[in-house]
């Protein structure tokens, strides 16, 4: 590159504060510098001809002013267009050229930058190079908490460039706008000084004020004490604030009924009447207040996928020890509960069997849907809404009240506690060795639904049995022999009714949605599902479908929700929970960098490209933050390594492209090889196994797995005593 066809504008010039013409990184050093902030002295190199400040002498005199004649090194840096803006920061996407020595290495490293460009606008920025004892990044806001009140500092001994690379984690400290630590680095040395946050912190105060929001600020302390502001850009992805009181949700109650997305009707249809029998059970019960049960749904759904109120449902403690044992609710309510409870205890499997016996009866007087008029479709569909209310009132309260049984009959006793889960895995496994096809297995014995999850697609649902099922049964004998439906225990029962409940109304509603495409009204039958209930019902009477229909879409896949999390501004933000006595922890724990809830397929990012979204999604499990990594960032699912800093420039931004971001987790490569399914909590820091790498996994590996998988229970209704009724 020709020194003559270059100019030189410097910090301390008055044009340097425009970022059109010098890009926003050297704009925001001259700002600062013009403030009074602590900037080193610099200029900016523009690939144009600008007079009076062009030409080959006025460059080399603008170098050896800073350089003090060449005998001080310098460092060359980007400041192009679009780099360190408020909608993008492009952190680390450029290069960056340190300890630069001599006119001629100075040539080299300014065509260097240039070149990374790619033709940009902007400048290249140069200052001296400072050997600093200590450095680091320095956040005006708490990105990944979404808190305003807090500053996060993360430091290194010399200068921050190995920090902001993603090579070494550092040590973060948070503090508040007026300097107070709150929080200090426990596994790592004390990097700053208490007097040196102080000053930080007071430095994030004047960058927010001269800039107008917080900043993402790069410092150095040099060998004197002097504090140094080498970079100030607006911070970007910042997390949104959970607000106050938010109920702290949680998949893991209802999952297992509804491991996937939702659509509107299936909402309608399933998750309306979870929510309602769950909530009479509750009330029942004594077990949660009644003002609670009556302003919020037990039962919701986030981005489609099933979410359940875990305080109500007494699936957490509560935070404080001593009222996790206390009940709330008045002493009239707690003795009514307590009675009505005594007599559950005595009645409860009587009503079970009773209530089985009708939903059977009741079942088997449903003609085929094809034989069926529109209204008798539609009265089936809104029976079994009715029917699965209650249900699962019966099913929870059975679950809390009752021990294991043989069945549901009126006495309980002392059986095995067989679940329908492990009599289908057992029907399963006989009908293959006697040679049966699974749809002919499925016809004859409609307890193999409880491995399937319920669904309004038009598709067999034995062509739903995982993969993992099937290799589980494929030896003889290891699921022991068929005992029948009615060697179930009560709650086992009643949920094997509701799961046939759930399937004939997805009979009903394929038949319908079949009828309304042959009269026009539907362009396929899977648009039924975008329909809510009520909608259904009002185009019955009117023939009309509602407004703007057509533009609907159905629910996109999105990622698993994480196991504990609080809403901000609709999305979900993990919270981490005190875990409950015989859950084990999660698979790797390491610091949440931001961007939300993932899960895919580990790739070690050599490999191949990454599998493509949504099926395939990729996580990438790395050992450093490489920047040169960045180029894939947008079609990733996650990304987990081993060292860094939420505040690196490759975890800046992965949190801009909404990536998923764990770092900090030392042995991740090894922990999550390429293959294995994980899911990635970028708030929480917690990387959990999904399912291993098919190389990885032996039989008893999968067949543990599924039975353990298929074993699981919903959590009951918290039994009356565990409440405070006695």
């Amino acid at each position: 590159m020709e020194p003559d066809l270059l100019s030189v504008v410097s910090l301390r010039d008055r044009r340097a504060v425009d970022p059109e013409l010098v890009g926003a990184k050297a704009a925001g050093l001259a700002r600062s510098a013009a403030a009074g902030l602590p900037v080193l002295p610099g200029f900016a190199v523009l690939p144009r001809r600008l007079p009076p400040s062009a030409g080959g002498g006025v460059l080399r005199a603008a170098w050896r002013e800073v350089s003090r004649g060449g005998t001080r090194p310098v460092v060359v840096r980007s400041s192009f267009a679009g780099e360190d803006e408020a909608g993008s920061s492009m952190a680390g996407r450029f290069e960056t050229v340190l300890d630069v020595r001599g006119w001629e290495e100075f040539l080299r490293a300014v065509a260097t930058v240039f070149a990374s460009g790619d033709g940009r606008g902007g400048a290249v920025l140069v200052q001296p190079m400072l050997h600093a004892v200590a450095g680091g990044v320095v956040f005006g806001v708490d990105p990944v908490a979404g808190r305003a009140d807090r500053v996060l500092v993360s430091a290194v001994r010399g200068g921050p460039d190995r920090l902001v690379g993603g090579s070494v984690r550092g040590a973060l400290y948070a503090l508040t706008p007026r300097g107070r630590v709150v929080e200090r680095p426990r596994d790592a040395p004390q990097v700053l000084r208490r007097a040196q946050l102080w000053r930080l912190a007071r430095l994030a105060r004047r960058t927010r004020e001269l800039f107008g929001g917080p900043q993402d600020m790069e410092f150095g302390f040099d060998g004197d004490g002097t504090l140094w502001l080498f970079q100030s850009r607006p911070v970007t992805a910042v997390a949104p604030r959970v607000p106050r009181g938010a109920r702290l949700l949680g998949p893991g109650p209802v999952a297992e009924t509804f491991p996937g997305v939702l659509q509107p009707l299936e909402e309608d249809l399933w998750l309306a009447p979870m929510s309602h029998g769950l909530t009479l059970a509750l009330d029942i019960a004594g077990a949660a207040p009644r003002r609670a049960l009556r302003t919020v749904p037990l039962v919701t759904t986030v981005d489609g996928r099933a979410a359940a109120d875990l305080r109500l449902l007494g699936a957490v403690p509560h935070p404080h020890p001593v009222l996790s044992h206390v009940n709330p609710a008045p002493g009239a309510r707690r003795a009514s509960a307590a009675w009505r409870v005594g007599r559950l205890r005595a009645a409860l499997p009587g009503l079970a069997a009773d209530l089985a016996a009708d939903t059977d009866r009741q079942l088997a007087a449903f003609p085929p849907p094809a034989r069926m008029l529109g209204g008798q479709l539609l009265a089936a569909l809104a029976w079994g809404r009715s029917a699965l209310s209650a249900l699962h009132a019966q099913e929870s309260l059975a679950g809390a009240l009752l021990g294991p049984g043989p069945g549901p009959g009126p006495e309980p006793g002392s059986g095995s506690g067989t679940t329908g889960a492990s009599e289908a895995l057992a029907v399963l496994a006989e009908g293959r060795r006697r040679g049966l096809g699974d749809h002919a297995l499925l016809v004859r014995n409609p307890v193999l639904l409880s491995l399937v999850p319920p669904s309004l697609a038009d598709e067999e649902a034995w062509a739903g049995f995982p993969a993992r099922t099937v290799r589980t049964v494929g030896a003889a004998g290891r699921t022991g022999m068929p005992r029948g439906v009615g060697a179930l225990p009560a709650r086992e029962a009643l949920r094997l009714r509701v799961r046939w409940v759930q399937e004939m109304q997805a009979a009903m509603a394929r038949e319908l949605a079949a009828r309304w495409c042959a009269d026009g009204v539907l362009d396929s039958p899977a648009r039924l599902a975008q329909l809510r209930w009520d909608e259904v019902l009002e185009h019955s009477r009117t023939g009309a479908l509602p407004d703007g229909f057509e533009a609907r879409v159905p629910r996109p896949w999105t990622p698993p929700l994480p196991a504990a999390f609080r809403l901000a501004e609709g999305r979900p933000v993990a919270e981490r929970i005190r875990a409950a006595r015989g859950e084990s922890a999660s698979e790797g724990q390491g610091e949440g960098a931001g961007g939300g809830i993932g899960a895919g397929t580990v790739w070690d990012g050599t490999h191949g490209e990454p599998p493509e979204p949504p099926e395939r999604a990729a996580v990438l499990v790395v050992r450093t933050l490489d920047p040169a990594l960045a180029t894939v960032l947008p079609r990733l699912a996650g990304l987990v390594a081993e060292t860094g800093s939420p505040l690196s420039h490759l975890a800046v931004l992965a949190r801009e492209y909404g990536v998923p971001t764990v770092v900090g987790l030392p042995g991740a490569t090894e922990r999550f090889p390429p293959g294995t399914e994980v899911s990635v909590d970028g708030s929480g820091g917690t990387v959990e196994i999904l399912a291993p790498a098919p190389t990885a996994q032996t039989p008893q590996a999968a067949q543990t797995e599924q039975t353990a998988q298929t074993e699981q229970t919903r959590p009951p209704v918290p039994p009356a005593e565990t409440v405070g009724v006695t």
